[in-house]
């Protein structure tokens, strides 16, 4: 299952890199892909990632997230 979240305030490499490092801790989660320049993350899962806990931990990191679609 893949699911897109929107991410606002990333606004550098080392902001790319913590949205990445915090959805990939996230349990069930198997890829993650982010794009500093549209403002999203693709996370693709086994089927058990929580889109809710997956915009937390984002939003936990100090970024605004939100399912997007």
């Amino acid at each position: 299952m893949d699911i897109s979240l929107k991410v606002e305030g990333m606004t550098c490499g080392g902001c790319k890199a913590a949205v990445e490092r915090v959805l990939r801790a996230q349990p069930g989660v198997s890829a993650v892909t982010v794009d500093l320049e549209a403002g999203s993350a693709k996370v693709s899962s086994e089927g058990s990632a929580d889109p809710a806990g997956l915009v937390a931990a984002v939003e936990n990191a100090g970024y605004d997230a939100r399912i997007d679609g």
